[in-house]
């Protein structure tokens, strides 16, 4: 429920400036390209020029279906395109060879950057948070393979091979015969609990990765916190990530489980501008300027000389995933103008209490009381645009969610605020340390989430998620 700082200064490497109040990130393609693989026959381009990558065929040599812990001793498939050395343990398992098919709606997988971060939020999302059950760093090694063959596809589309009519169809069928892309993307990052002893990763976690604080106000719930990998997948249709949390779930199954997960959907902007989250708010509209690869590289990209990073991070980026509950009910009996205070603009077009429209800049420095946007309000807390507070800027992603209701009947709905920056405790930390005991914690109650490292890009068809973090 942060609102991020948003005056544009230059910093360094350490210290990310601020940047002015922009509209909400463009649907413009990440840096990078989007190479396909080479040019073997089990990835081949389709006549678009894209990729068709391999269905899932999760089966023994004579078609059984591998049980859900046999995974790891040989049933974890890498697809016929499978990157170079990543073998081993698979013997007879692959993935069966999909027909490309052109799709005009796909969002790029391969580049420099993960796609799903600075690419506009879509009408849906599922975040899952991942406990991996590997038992060495050879066998995560195959999981972060089989995660890139089966995003590469579902991100690209394509026809899933026919296993025949003895076997399990190797595709949920729920989008048809035919996979479309539908501008999916499937953004993975890695929690701290991963860099502990299992996979000898210790002296290779991100310099600011830590498990999420618990902050004042705060009810956090263990079973719905932390977690060793994060996936969130992100597309226009519900159908199209339900599709992918299905694919992945079933192509990884045995070598991670899922410890928590959460839906989220956005709405249209009503009238105009920025979406709204379920208080009626507009939500985002201090965002820095994703169209401009010079301020996303000084605010959400991990870079070359970012002091204490190791070096495989840089292209990365810091994930935070708070999950916040709303009292709706509670919120829904307060005044408009209480609630225009609380937060600090007003509600039917988002303008800040001193100004006319949704992108105008409070005049603080011209209220020094808070006569006009009372010094306890949300925005005014979060981003007090002081020459102090200009380097915490970062970019949000929100989504709400809908749980229904709780055991006594309450609405069960909220916020699933999730945000991307260079430095944890410079940036989101910064931020939420000024919310601690603002009024609005009346209203709201952060119960799970956690702190997890965006992977860098899969740079092309040869590469997978953290190459260069596994070796």
């Amino acid at each position: 429920m942060s609102e991020e700082p948003d005056a544009a200064r230059r910093g360094t490497d350490d210290d990310p400036p601020d940047t002015d109040d922009g509209l909400p990130g463009t649907d413009g393609e990440r840096t990078g390209t989007d190479a396909a693989l080479p040019g073997t026959d089990a990835a081949r381009p389709g006549a678009d020029g894209e990729r068709g990558d391999a269905g899932a065929a999760r089966r023994g040599a004579g078609g059984e279906r591998w049980p859900r812990r046999q995974l790891l001793t040989g049933a974890i498939g890498v697809g016929a395109g499978a990157v170079a050395g990543v073998g081993g343990t698979l013997g007879t398992q692959r993935y069966a060879r999909a027909k490309p098919a052109p799709r005009p709606d796909r969002i790029p997988f391969h580049g420099t950057h993960q796609a799903g971060i600075v690419d506009a939020a879509p009408a849906h999302t599922t975040f899952v948070s991942f406990d991996v059950l590997a038992d060495d760093r050879a066998q995560l090694r195959e999981l972060f393979a089989t995660l890139t063959d089966r995003a590469r596809f579902l991100t690209s589309g394509g026809t899933p091979a026919n296993p025949g009519i003895t076997a399990p169809p190797d595709d949920s069928g729920i989008l048809g015969p035919q996979v479309p892309a539908d501008r999916l993307t499937v953004t993975v990052g890695v929690g701290g609990s991963l860099f502990d002893h299992r996979y000898g990763l210790a002296d290779r976690r991100p310099a600011h990765l830590t498990a999420m604080r618990t902050f004042p106000n705060d009810d956090l719930d263990p079973a719905w916190c932390h977690g060793d990998l994060s996936v969130q997948f992100c597309a226009p249709n519900r159908d199209t990530v339900i599709h992918a949390l299905r694919d992945v779930t079933r192509a990884t199954r045995g070598a991670m489980q899922i410890r928590w997960m959460i839906d989220g959907f956005t709405s249209p902007p009503r009238p105009s501008g920025t979406p709204r989250n379920l208080m009626g708010f507009k939500d985002g509209t201090a965002n820095p300027d994703t169209g401009s690869a010079a301020e996303m590289d000084r605010v959400v990209w991990v870079g070359a000389r970012q002091r204490g990073e190791p070096a495989w991070t840089r292209g990365g980026s810091y994930q935070v995933v708070r999950l916040i509950r709303m009292r709706l009910e509670f919120w829904d009996r307060i005044s408009t103008s209480e609630q225009e205070l609380l937060i600090g603009r007003r509600r039917d077009n988002g303008a800040p209490l001193d100004g006319t429209h949704e992108f105008d800049t409070p005049k603080y420095a011209k209220d020094p009381v808070g006569s006009a946007i009372p010094l306890t309000s949300h925005i005014r807390r979060a981003n007090p645009r002081t020459a102090r507070t200009r380097s915490s800027v970062l970019l949000r992603r929100p989504y709400n969610y809908d749980r229904g209701v709780d055991a006594v009947g309450d609405l069960d709905m909220g916020l699933v605020f999730v945000c991307y920056q260079r430095n944890l405790a410079a940036q989101f930390e910064a931020v939420q340390t000024r919310l601690i005991d603002e009024p609005l914690v009346d209203y709201i109650t952060p119960f799970g989430g956690g702190y997890f490292f965006a992977l860098p890009g899969v740079a092309d068809g040869t590469d997978r998620y953290g190459s260069a973090l596994l070796g």
